[in-house]
């Protein structure tokens, strides 16, 4: 029986072109669910949190000598924070691109696939299934793993029946894929 082809992962992996920008920035690839969820945490940011700090901004002015207030500080720092994080997800959001979801069973594992793989280097015998996501909504622990990831690019355009090497924090693993969705 002829052995099938192993894709070995490069050992930097360049994004798709698909996945940058006009301007060459890496886009922010979601789901419709994920980018929803950005439109509310940036919302939430900008009507309430702003507030908030703001409030106890002033509220640590009445105090007295700033030099000496502690109170001052901390929310200067959270207010650091919360401005940079509503700079971050407006970024993501002005680069989103959306995964559409798949309506009819692919060839190849693209973003938004879900991948049935059997962990070779284990020999386990259930499978480990995956959905490749962009790295922005990523959560192993829910089973999305971002297209970055040393597993999830290799996975890219690969097909059932594909086996694949990547190397991990915990070494090299190989894995053959078992389904698409």
């Amino acid at each position: 029986m002829p052995k099938k082809k192993i894709a070995e992962q490069p050992e930097t992996k360049i994004a798709h072109e698909e996945f940058l920008t006009k301007d060459g920035k890496k886009d922010t690839l979601l789901t419709k669910e994920g980018l929803d969820a950005l439109f509310k945490e940036l919302e939430y940011l900008k009507s309430v949190k702003r507030k908030e700090v703001a409030q106890r901004i002033k509220e640590a002015i009445s105090y007295g000598d700033l030099s000496e207030n502690s109170e001052y500080e901390e929310a200067k720092n959270e207010q650091a924070f919360t401005e940079g994080r509503i700079m971050e997800l407006e970024e993501k959001v002005k680069n989103a691109k959306i995964i559409a979801e798949r309506s009819k069973v692919t060839k190849t594992v693209q973003l938004g696939t879900t991948v049935y793989l059997k962990n070779l280097t284990k020999k386990r015998e259930e499978e480990e299934v995956y959905t490749i996501v962009g790295s922005t909504e990523a959560n192993p622990f829910e089973g999305k793993i971002s297209n970055e990831s040393p597993v999830g690019s290799a996975l890219l355009d690969k097909k059932k029946g594909d086996m694949i090497n990547a190397i991990v924090p915990a070494g090299k693993v190989e894995y053959q894929i078992c389904k698409l969705d």
